[in-house]
């Protein structure tokens, strides 16, 4: 089911109303989606470098959004619908336990999220359902999903199709890589 949900988003980067298809799949990611919008964004920039930011800006913007969707769903509808939505990723064991540490990280947790391959719409709805201040929330949604989307069109805008296996393969790695030391930096001033 998956992977017919994969090609059926992958084949929307070559329609006429792509950008849109983006928008709209960025947005709904963010909540309830199990497909990525870099599926949509790597086939159009590769297409048209020259639109690599709007694209980027695009994705941001809608993934935003997107996510405060998340964030309402946890907040006001945890029960009917974010319970299962965490239960489809597994992470519904954890809910507690994380609850009950979260907002003193929280700001973290979504930017690591929202760079990192572990799905922000699990983070958007935790960030809801244990209220964790909408203000703090959206600043780092916006650094979180400006930083991953604007850096694939970087990537691609400068190195073209070339780049797009490391994007593909290595680019989650990498990003869980850098927040795992960053995350390791700030541990280590704060005990020292």
């Amino acid at each position: 089911m998956i992977r017919a949900i994969y090609d059926w988003t992958l084949s929307l980067a070559a329609s006429r109303h792509a950008l849109w298809a983006l928008a709209i799949v960025a947005f709904i990611e963010s909540s309830v989606f199990p497909i990525p919008p870099d599926v949509l964004m790597i086939p159009m920039i590769i297409a048209r470098p020259s639109r690599a930011f709007l694209i980027a800006g695009v994705a941001t913007l809608a993934s935003v959004l997107g996510g405060m969707l998340g964030y309402y769903i946890g907040w006001g509808l945890f029960e009917s619908l974010g319970r299962p939505v965490l239960e489809f990723y597994g992470k519904d064991a954890y809910f507690g336990d994380f609850a009950a540490r979260y907002n003193e990280w929280g700001a973290w947790a979504v930017l690591m999220a929202g760079v990192t391959p572990f799905p922000y719409k699990v983070i958007t709805i935790l960030s809801g359902a244990t209220a964790l201040s909408l203000p703090v929330f959206i600043i780092a949604s916006i650094i979180a999903r400006g930083l991953r989307f604007f850096l694939v069109a970087a990537l691609l805008w400068k190195f073209g199709p070339p780049i797009r296996d490391f994007i593909e393969r290595r680019l989650g790695l990498m990003f869980t890589l850098f927040a795992a030391i960053l995350l390791g930096g700030f541990a280590l001033v704060r005990f020292l």
